[in-house]
């Protein structure tokens, strides 16, 4: 395997980094053997170049049909992925598919094959039924996160799936913890495991650099705990997780109730709100989000600065996943377990310290952005640059006003300084962006 290639190339230059590490090199050498691949290793290690390489140089631009499958237990990890391949995979076909996305859009992007297909259990199964997935010619499946994949919740839609790919030459299974047993349907052909589940970059483990603390609440209910948590800490991305949807919003509208700027994240919200929330954590309009297990997986949210499991994680992968979210490549971070009164520490923390909280202490701040909701995406033709000029020309914002801008297909995010919120929306209200007029209003 050559240590450089066009495609190797533009990755790194498209993504902002050097080089490949060890882990997406091994990888790449390993693709080149007849064998299937498990590759485990910890979230924020790379592991969606680590596949992603090898699948697209896999993949012939002038052949007609699906060549590559790419399978994900969730919406937001399915949207990440399809993110990072239209940085680097320029004159490939991409489609991603999942649920709360309009069927109608895409079955027309599905019309004509594309080469790549990225998306979520239940609407792949769906397009297959419908036909407009045929996957006759498939050369490589890839089922990232596979142990949620393969969970009980998915296995029927799974097995529709996998079984019948008998054809394909090479089939990638990546996850950030391991699995003693896999259903026979995916009769992996000599699989060679890759296991980097003690390596981070730098050769630094998660652990390392992750201090874990232990909280007792004096009453079951820990939301006074949880509030003089928060105020004990430095401002920072603050992950909140919770065990039931019921919980995540409880929580989220108590910290409402005081004040605090907190988003809810679960699956059983609307795709859009969970795209916003998402949006607002990461552009730093809030600092804090409240979610079920579901964000322990797949966000691209880099900064994220402290876990705090409210309620204890069902097993230690769910730990394991949580946790790494934070203390992420060269970052550090910090984890807090809010034990009830009649809970106690799980063996896999054993090794947390007890964290004193300062009842006068309050270091809460509100966050320094605020985000703009835009009418109009991709499908109207709305870019970055459009909407960076818009709001420097008819907002009157300078650039360093403006923060992250998240377009999606017919709506868009925009991050720009708080305390110019009111008087940008004034200066816009009346205005046209590229000739048209777009509702644009504060995303609460």
């Amino acid at each position: 395997m050559k240590e450089s290639s066009p495609l190797i190339e533009k990755a790194c230059c498209n993504l902002n980094i050097d080089s490949l590490n060890g882990m997406q090199k091994q990888m790449l050498e390993t693709d080149q053997r007849p064998n299937d691949i498990i590759l485990l290793s910890p979230t924020g290690s790379g592991k969606t170049l680590a596949f992603l390489l090898p699948v697209l140089q896999r993949i012939d631009p002038k052949a007609a049909g699906v060549q590559a499958l790419i399978v994900v237990p969730s919406r937001e990890l399915a949207l990440q992925i399809d993110s990072v391949l239209r940085k680097i995979a320029a004159g490939i076909k991409i489609v991603c598919c999942y649920g709360g996305h309009p069927v109608r859009e895409e079955s027309k992007s599905l019309a004509v094959a594309p080469a790549l297909i990225v998306g979520t259990p239940g609407r792949i199964a769906d397009h297959l039924r419908r036909g407009q997935i045929v996957l006759d010619s498939l050369d490589t499946l890839v089922l990232d996160e596979f142990d949620k994949c393969l969970a009980l919740g998915f296995q029927d839609e799974m097995k529709e799936i996998v079984a019948p790919l008998q054809q394909v030459r090479k089939k990638i299974l990546t996850s950030a913890t391991d699995s003693d047993t896999l259903p026979a349907f995916t009769a992996l052909r000599e699989p060679v495991k890759l296991n980097f589940l003690g390596l981070k970059s730098a050769e630094e483990t998660t652990s390392e650099r992750l201090s874990l603390y232990r909280i007792n609440a004096p009453i079951k209910d820990k939301l006074d705990t949880l509030l003089s948590l928060l105020r004990n800490l430095k401002p920072g991305l603050a992950l909140i997780f919770c065990n039931q949807r019921e919980s995540v919003e409880r929580v989220q509208q108590f910290l409402t109730d005081q004040g605090i700027i907190a988003e809810a994240f679960h699956g059983g919200m609307e795709q859009p709100d969970r795209e916003r929330a998402l949006c607002k954590f990461r552009n730093h309009s809030s600092y804090i989000c409240v979610s079920t297990d579901l964000a322990a997986r797949g966000l691209d949210i880099p900064e994220v600065k402290y876990i705090i499991h409210y309620h204890l994680p069902v097993d230690v992968e769910s730990f394991t996943h949580r946790n790494g979210r934070t203390a992420r490549m060269h970052a550090e971070g910090e984890a807090f377990i809010i034990l009830g009164p009649s809970e106690t520490l799980p063996e896999y923390a054993a090794n947390a310290t007890d964290f004193q909280l300062d009842p006068k202490a309050d270091l809460l701040q509100i966050p320094p952005m605020a985000t703009l909701h835009f009418a109009a995406g991709k499908k109207e033709k709305i870019n970055k640059g459009d909407i960076v000029g818009f709001l420097t020309q008819k907002g009157e914002l300078t650039a360093d006003e403006i923060g992250l801008i998240e377009i999606k297909d017919h709506y868009s995010y925009v991050a720009i300084r708080r305390d110019k919120t009111h008087a940008t929306l004034r200066r816009l209200k009346e205005e046209k962006i590229k000739g048209k007029k777009v509702k644009i209003s504060f995303s609460y």
